[in-house]
């Protein structure tokens, strides 16, 4: 019994030999490339917690100065911050701040481009979006429709559908263009919730422009039932 387990054992330590001969190096490998992975992932983790408490750090500065309302500090350490940590969620923080405090000084060109950049390069497609109608509201009160226009054209997050549609609208509106923002009033009215004030405002922009609201439409057939 004893030899013939020997035998069995021989026999299965031979094929293990033989497996490891035709497969042990692409196994070794392998086995390289998902700790390499694992460690590279480590380090980008590591990495990324560390650009993040860089920028947070910035921010912090930036935040003050913004007290101050100095609008040359901010804006230089605005450029200072996307340069070191272009894709943290506070470099698009800063960009927003910084083109608010570069408005208020009467600085527009540069808070437009402050914005530009959020719009184009912030990572989170939220903080995209609010530079977009920023953007485009700045070109609406520099009287540069088309533009501005453009800037709301393209997609956008199914969240900021009707503040893009409200702003288009009010730049319709400006340019005389009475049925295309009734349209796009509309639409931002529609898309936004029942319950949310702004959605009165939308309203009223429908009201002005003399358009049958969507509240008084909805409520309209109950009306002429009552009399």
């Amino acid at each position: 019994m004893a030899t013939h387990l020997d035998l069995e054992e021989q026999e299965q330590l031979d094929q293990l030999k033989h497996f490891w001969r035709q497969y042990g190096g692409l196994i070794t490998w392998g086995l390289v490339l998902v700790l390499a992975a694992i460690a590279a992932w480590n380090g980008w983790q590591w990495h990324q917690r560390g650009q993040a408490a860089k920028a947070s750090a910035m921010f912090d500065e930036i935040e003050r100065i913004v007290q101050a309302s100095d609008a040359e500090r901010v804006g230089g350490l605005f450029a200072e911050i996307r340069e070191r940590y272009p894709r943290t969620v506070y470099t698009a923080q800063a960009g927003l701040l910084a083109a608010r405090v570069q408005l208020d000084k009467g600085k527009n060109d540069a808070a437009l481009a402050s914005l530009q950049w959020v719009a184009e390069n912030a990572a989170e497609l939220e903080y995209r979006a609010v530079a977009r109608l920023r953007w485009a509201g700045i070109l609406m009160d520099d009287k540069k429709y088309d533009e501005a226009l453009k800037v709301l054209g393209g997609d956008w997050p199914k969240s900021f559908e009707p503040l893009a549609a409200d702003r288009r609208g009010d730049i319709l509106a400006a340019q005389g263009k009475k049925a295309e923002a009734t349209t796009a009033y509309r639409s931002a009215y529609q898309g936004m919730d029942a319950q949310l004030d702004y959605r009165r405002l939308v309203d009223a922009k429908l009201i002005a422009l003399g358009a049958v609201d969507s509240a008084s439409a909805a409520s309209a057939p109950a009306a002429g039932a009552s009399r």
